[in-house]
């Protein structure tokens, strides 16, 4: 459990720096603790994503990786954003991604926090 709680941590800081970087990725809210909720949501419904949707579709273009030597893979990750986008608008969470170029350099931001903050914050599956 204390796994899941990290990776949500730090998808949630992860998509925080997207916010605060790219214009085109809204995340609007009357307070900051409304804001930081928000956060918190989204970053369960793109673990929930990155979890049982992403391995299905990583399957299904492997040719296409293996073609571009890895870099579809930019691809994958954008449409699991405007996925998660699309199901944060359907569960009425204020987080919205506009266009696919958006979505790529968000995913590609997401990917170098998220592994950024997973080296810094313990994980809970070491054992000392």
């Amino acid at each position: 459990m204390k796994n899941f709680v990290v990776k949500t941590i730090a998808n949630a800081g992860a998509l925080a720096v997207a916010v605060w970087l790219l214009d085109k990725i809204t995340l609007t809210g009357d307070s900051t603790g409304k804001k930081v909720g928000t956060l918190i949501g989204v970053a369960l419904i793109f673990g929930l994503v990155n979890f049982l949707v992403k391995p299905i579709v990583q399957l299904l273009s492997l040719p296409f990786v293996i073609l571009t030597l890895g870099l579809f893979v930019l691809v994958v990750n954008a449409l699991m954003l405007l996925l998660t986008s699309w199901l944060a608008g359907k569960l009425h969470l204020s987080f919205h991604v506009e266009g696919f170029w958006t979505a790529v350099l968000g995913g590609l931001i997401i990917s170098i926090v998220s592994w950024a903050l997973h080296v810094v914050l313990p994980d809970a599956d070491d054992k000392d």
